[in-house]
């Protein structure tokens, strides 16, 4: 045997779990914890063998948690100490979560592992990912985030932090952004489109919620997940608002779309990155079966400071299938220090004004693919109310409503060709206020005004 293992006499036939040998056994101390998945504590009557013949009949199992999570974190191939640890990340972020961690494990980890690891923690898993994004986050110890990090099949570690909406509360104002994401030149009040309207679409809405009830919807909007515990409603109404831009009857892009709201942000407009990712997971898998035969799509108008976990969480998304809008940030700077902006594969927005300038608050830089409007634009609120709001939020649904009018109008196609097509159908260097290195590409919706 190259290894220690434990015999459970309880289960028929006997269950060997053989622990690797990188963990020597200098790492166990005798004291009772349960046998994982015992969750009632029962005693059990097992042996323990390893191979440097240290043999012995216990009852329950006493090994620290060093020995729990090294059981369960087994990598595939050749195991043994890495030459250095796991990353561990700090995000830019302006409000760290103590004690809080987004563990990501490599993609050749067997998926059982992350429950078993959890299961093994001392603390409960705040979020487990099990689709397109591969880890957990929650709290650790010192000890626990010390043995993560050596083991060969953790990706890396990253500080949880908050994240907030990318939306500026403004005065009322008549709706405008419509008009000009159908027509080359500015002025127009009119929305000129095709009546396919997004027709066949999914669009997620991965914000503060949706207020599904809200007439303008005409019973095609869905408050489908929330990742905030004890809230299931649109306290907010940013979400609601964004998803009025996309789809609603009055204000929206592709007015025939479904449209799926997922909570990730709280009422006051702010969430953990862990359980944005678990947002952004979630969708993974939910699009592959709802039934979106014109294809699947994402609009994220939130952001916060670099984190590679949120960007490869956007990755995973896009990998999925489904194209991602995501906002620039208002901070007017460069984005590619604001995540999910910075992540390439998805399709990062800038705010225009209604004079064709670059919105004073918008983001800017080479990982900007596409602006649209983004000032006092008009929409649905909570309450069944309209509302006029400014920022890259509002920027970014008129882009998530673009894709889905695209691909109902075009057919289905990939994140990436559909970003590309959203470029080459713009009206180019319009704009004024873009700096250099940023493309100067204004939506449009290809209908020939």
């Amino acid at each position: 045997m190259t290894g220690l293992a434990w015999t459970d006499r309880v289960i028929a036939p006997p269950r060997i779990v053989l622990l690797p040998k990188l963990f020597s056994p200098a790492w166990f101390s005798f004291r009772h914890i349960c046998v994982p998945g015992n969750a009632s504590g029962i005693t059990r009557d097992f042996d323990v063998t390893n191979s440097i013949e240290a043999q012995g009949r216990l009852y329950g199992l006493h090994l620290n948690i060093a020995v729990g999570l090294s059981s369960v974190l087994a990598a595939p191939a050749t195991i043994g100490r890495r030459a250095e640890p796991a990353p561990l990340f700090t995000p830019q972020a302006e409000s760290i979560i103590a004690d809080k961690y987004i563990v990501k494990f490599k993609d050749d980890i067997a998926r059982i592992a992350t429950d078993d690891t959890v299961s093994a923690l001392t603390s409960k898993a705040d979020f487990v990912y099990e689709h397109a994004f591969h880890g957990f986050a929650g709290s650790l110890t010192k000890e626990e985030l010390k043995m993560l990090r050596e083991h060969p099949g953790v990706d890396f570690i990253e500080k949880d932090a908050v994240m907030r909406i990318s939306g500026l509360t403004e005065q009322s104002g008549a709706p405008w952004g419509l008009g000009r994401i159908s027509h080359r030149n500015r002025g127009s009040t009119t929305y000129r489109y095709d009546d396919s309207a997004g027709e066949g679409t999914c669009v997620y809405i991965i914000d503060t919620g949706i207020e599904a009830s809200h007439p303008e919807f005409e019973g095609r909007a869905t408050f489908l997940k929330s990742f905030i515990s004890g809230q299931t409603t649109d306290g907010h109404g940013h979400g609601t608002h964004c998803a009025g831009t996309i789809g609603s009857k009055s204000y929206g892009v592709a007015k025939k779309a479904k449209l799926y709201g997922v909570k990730v942000l709280d009422n006051q407009g702010s969430g953990s990155y862990s359980g944005i990712i678990s947002g952004m997971d979630y969708v993974a898998q939910d699009s592959k079966s709802r039934g979106c035969p014109k294809g699947a799509i994402a609009s994220m108008s939130l952001g916060g400071g670099y984190s590679a976990s949120v960007n490869q969480g956007a990755a995973a998304l896009v990998n999925s299938g489904v194209f991602l809008a995501v906002a620039a940030g208002n901070d007017n700077r460069d984005a590619q220090n604001t995540s999910p902006a910075s992540e390439p594969s998805a399709c990062t927005v800038g705010a225009s004004a209604e004079n064709d300038s670059r919105s004073s608050f918008s983001n800017y830089g080479k990982v900007v693919d596409i602006f649209a409007p983004g000032s006092n634009v008009l929409s649905t609120w909570i309450g069944g109310r309209t509302n006029t709001i400014s920022g890259t939020s509002m920027a970014t649904p008129h882009i998530a409503g673009l894709a889905a009018y695209l691909s109902a109008l075009q057919g289905k196609t990939t994140p990436a060709a559909l970003c590309k097509k959203i470029q080459d159908t713009a009206t180019k260097s319009v704009l004024t206020g873009v700096p250099s290195g940023t493309v100067n590409y204004l939506a449009y919706n290809g209908n020939g005004a």
